[in-house]
C-alpha cells in the first residue's frame, strides 16, 4: 500500500512523505503508483522550478520513499500559492484513496 502522510502545523501544510508502492498491479504497470508519482512531480516541480521555493526533497530508493519540506519565512502571496498547490495535492490524493482503498492511504500528522 502506497501511504502518505501531510506533515501540518496547525492548519499549515509544511510537506509530505509518500511511500510504499500500492500493489494495485506489478512495478512498471501500476496506474495508481503511476498516478502518484506523476502528482507528486508536478507539485514539486511548480514548488522549486516554477516559484522557485527551495523546499527540500528527499528520496529514498531503499523504502520507495519521497519527502518534501516547505520552508519557512516565505513572503505572502508564495505561500498563499504554495498551500493551495498543497492542498490541492490533498484533495487529489484524497480522491485516489476513495477510489482505492486498499492501495492508497491518506493522512495528516503534526
Amino acid at each position: 500500500m502506497t501511504t502518505v502522510i501531510f506533515h501540518m502545523e496547525g492548519e499549515r501544510i509544511v510537506g509530505f512523505t509518500v511511500q510504499g508502492h500500492s500493489g494495485y498491479a506489478d512495478e512498471g504497470s501500476d496506474i495508481i503508483c503511476a498516478a502518484v508519482t506523476s502528482a507528486v512531480r508536478l507539485t514539486e516541480c511548480a514548488v522549486n522550478d516554477v516559484l522557485g521555493l527551495g523546499a527540500s526533497v528527499k528520496v529514498r530508493e531503499s523504502d520507495a520513499s519521497i519527502t518534501m519540506k516547505i520552508p519557512g519565512g516565505l513572503s505572502e502571496a508564495n505561500e498563499t500559492t504554495c498551500q493551495t498547490l498543497l492542498a490541492a495535492l490533498m484533495v487529489y490524493f484524497a480522491s485516489l484513496h476513495e477510489e482505492y482503498p486498499d492501495h492508497i492511504s491518506v493522512m495528516e500528522e503534526e
